[in-house]
């Protein structure tokens, strides 16, 4: 099958794969929801005949029991759910990017989906900043989506809320209070992409995979778009991220069980101390943030879906994933600006409002036990043969970084649920499980 043996065929599916799960919105700004519709289920037919193909290396059994057990919950949902038709189409994207997330896993090496989350990256960068650049200097005004979208309708308001632009033409004020969007229509969601970026090409600078000066460049042009978007949430992940990439080079050049200890003890004295000024200083926290104490209007969201989880705290509402705006209570649950919300803002409180507190506690299990064999995957040389360790590599840092970035990202968003946030969680959930491939050289 030529998906799975013939390089170009391969990298151009990933890319494919990833583009569809990296920037849905854009997507669905340009040619609208049919279009991307009918492509992604195509990509996920193509994915699980890909499986079946490869059925000989991989088995159900190797899935991690937690996500086994999210997944059996998530479907079993559907007996309980308040509104079973939208269950339905929730646990039918949800499938199909948990089918993607193997078929990734099985199929690719690690160089091989840093390569192609880096190809998908630079496109969505660049195409970004000339779609800013373009609106600013030759349109001069905010630039409504060209297809329409589920949410709401523009005509149905006397002035159209910012939200529901695709970009809001802010390019010449990011240096005041202005954010760019990008093709993705969202300034948190680009600059996630923006810190994606920023790992992936960082680790083509270290091991080489890229050459000096053009690793630099697309570091700089991430780092760039990254401070355009002013997210507040996506600042706090590069920090911790880079706090706890500094943490794992420390460890690698500590190989000594004392020395390692030791190091374990500071970080979680330093975790500890983190989490204590949190606690304490919240609002001179949020402040430098340059965010207002109700979070943009997040709290205000939690308080609406902490009041309905209430309601069916153990099993939860039924399994959606996104919110469909038509069914109740969705239709009426949270807004922003006069604009319907389809989500919490946090997944942790979405897992809750859907699934329930057994949801959460196996949603959490799933979570902690890949971010635990990430970090394990990052700290300890990786042997291929036994007594046989290879030297360290910055790729082994990739799954790490991503999970850091992605488990911060959940406190504000609930991402982790849905399109490349739930599909790199099953990626990386299985790949570090039976890591079949490791580049030991750039």
């Amino acid at each position: 099958m030529r998906i799975i043996t013939g390089p170009r065929a391969r990298f151009a599916f990933l890319v494919l794969v990833l583009a569809l799960a990296l920037a849905p919105d854009a997507w669905r700004y340009s040619v609208g929801w049919w279009v991307f519709g009918v492509v992604a289920v195509a990509s996920s037919i193509v994915s699980v005949i890909v499986l079946v193909a490869q059925r000989g290396r991989w088995h159900v059994g190797q899935l991690p029991y937690p996500l086994i057990a999210f997944l059996v919950l998530a479907t079993a949902s559907l007996a309980w759910s308040y509104y079973p038709g939208a269950t339905a189409i929730g646990l039918l994207t949800t499938w199909m990017l948990v089918i993607a997330g193997v078929m990734l896993a099985i199929t690719y090496s690690w160089g091989e989906l840093v390569r192609g989350i880096g190809a998908v990256v630079r496109f969505v960068l660049a195409a970004s900043l000339i779609f800013e650049a373009f609106v600013a200097f030759v349109i001069r005004q905010p630039v409504l989506p060209l297809a329409p979208q589920i949410n709401a309708n523009p005509e149905d308001f006397d002035k159209v809320p910012p939200l529901l632009y695709w970009s809001r033409n802010e390019l010449l004020e990011v240096f005041d209070e202005g954010r760019i969007q990008g093709i993705v229509g969202n300034a948190n969601h680009l600059g996630f992409l923006a810190l994606l970026g920023v790992i992936v090409f960082a680790i083509e600078l270290a091991d080489r995979r890229r050459r000096r000066s053009v690793a630099i460049t697309w570091l700089v042009i991430a780092g760039v778009t990254l401070v355009f978007t002013r997210s507040a949430t996506v600042t706090v992940a590069l920090v911790v991220t880079l706090v706890i990439i500094g943490i794992v080079l420390l460890l690698r050049r500590r190989d000594s069980p004392r020395a390692r200890t030791i190091t374990y003890v500071s970080l979680a004295t330093s975790l500890t101390l983190a989490t204590a000024a949190v606690i304490a200083f919240p609002t001179a926290i949020i402040g430098a943030l340059g965010r207002s104490t109700d979070l943009t209007g997040r709290v205000e969201i939690w308080e609406s879906v902490t009041a309905l989880a209430q309601q069916r705290p153990v099993f939860g509402w039924g399994w959606v994933s996104y919110w469909v705006p038509w069914a109740p209570p969705f239709d009426n649950l949270a807004f922003s600006n006069k604009v319907r919300m389809l989500q919490a803002h946090d997944a942790w409180l979405d897992v809750w409002l859907q699934l329930g507190i057994v949801g959460v506690v196996i949603f959490a299990a799933l979570v902690i036990s890949t971010l635990a064999r990430s970090w394990l995957f990052a700290v300890d040389r990786q042997q291929l043969v036994p007594g046989e360790p290879l030297r360290y590599t910055a790729l082994t840092l990739f799954p790490l970084a991503v999970m850091v970035a992605l488990i911060i990202q959940s406190i504000a968003e609930s991402r982790l649920l849905v399109e490349f946030g739930i599909m790199f969680l099953v990626m990386i959930a299985l790949k570090t499980k039976r890591p079949d491939r490791v580049d030991a050289t750039p």
